[in-house]
């Protein structure tokens, strides 16, 4: 059994459409993977992104999601989670998000955990998504793109990571949004050039733009993955 944990340079970079790919992926594989979530803002009753990943795996949600156990913190406001915790009088306790994960690990071959935001998206007061990764010893998966600015975010990223000796299994680079050819060109190559020269362990992976959530993905694009 391994788990890896899936980050972004900030919020709305894609890392749920990447993790429910990668997911996929695994399983035409034939490894029994499960994805979670720590917590989601903005939605009830089951995670909106939990949803988006078993439709990218083309499975039906399972009891666990029904259970809560893959995302086990929901909150109705759409803000940072020690926010929107706070506005419903409670606290995102790190033993609870540890007993789910410990849960669905007993279960599976291959765990993939989608963060919330960035790195330094504080889970309550006293942890940040960083603290989370580091304190489960967990090899990060990073999500990027080629929008303006999105360098800056990412070697920023990088430089966390790095400070905290944390482990980058690879960076995925994600076509959407659609920005002019020029940017996306010159940025992937750029962070791969960075990769090559930093972190030469780290394994490179794209997304293209998807028409649907359907949209069939180049196997070849996660090439050498989870092996």
């Amino acid at each position: 059994m391994s788990t890896f944990f899936i980050t972004a340079i900030d919020t709305d970079s894609g890392k749920t459409v990447v993790t429910g790919l990668l997911a996929k992926y695994l399983k035409d594989k034939g490894v029994n993977v499960m994805t979670m979530k720590l917590a989601q803002t903005g939605c009830q009753d089951v995670s909106d992104d939990i949803v988006v990943h078993r439709q990218l795996m083309d499975v039906p949600l399972c009891s666990d999601d029904h259970k809560g156990i893959t995302c086990p913190y929901l909150f109705k406001f759409p803000a940072s989670p020690h926010l929107a915790a706070k506005m419903e009088n409670t606290t995102i306790e790190k033993s609870e998000l540890l007993t789910a994960k410990q849960l669905i690990e007993e279960k599976y071959e291959q765990v993939l955990i989608e963060g919330v935001g960035g790195l330094m998206v504080p889970i309550n007061l006293d942890t940040l998504v960083l603290d989370f990764i580091q304190e489960n010893s967990l090899p990060v998966i990073l999500v990027t793109y080629g929008r303006l600015g999105s360098i800056n975010h990412t070697l920023l990223t990088l430089e966390v990571l790095k400070s905290r000796g944390l482990s980058l299994y690879g960076l995925v680079y994600n076509h959407f949004p659609i920005t002019e050819s020029e940017i996306t060109l010159d940025s992937a190559q750029l962070l791969k050039t960075y990769l090559k020269r930093y972190y030469p362990q780290a394994l490179w992976g794209e997304v293209p733009v998807l028409r649907t959530l359907t949209h069939a993905l180049d196997k070849s694009l996660f090439q050498g993955w989870f092996e």
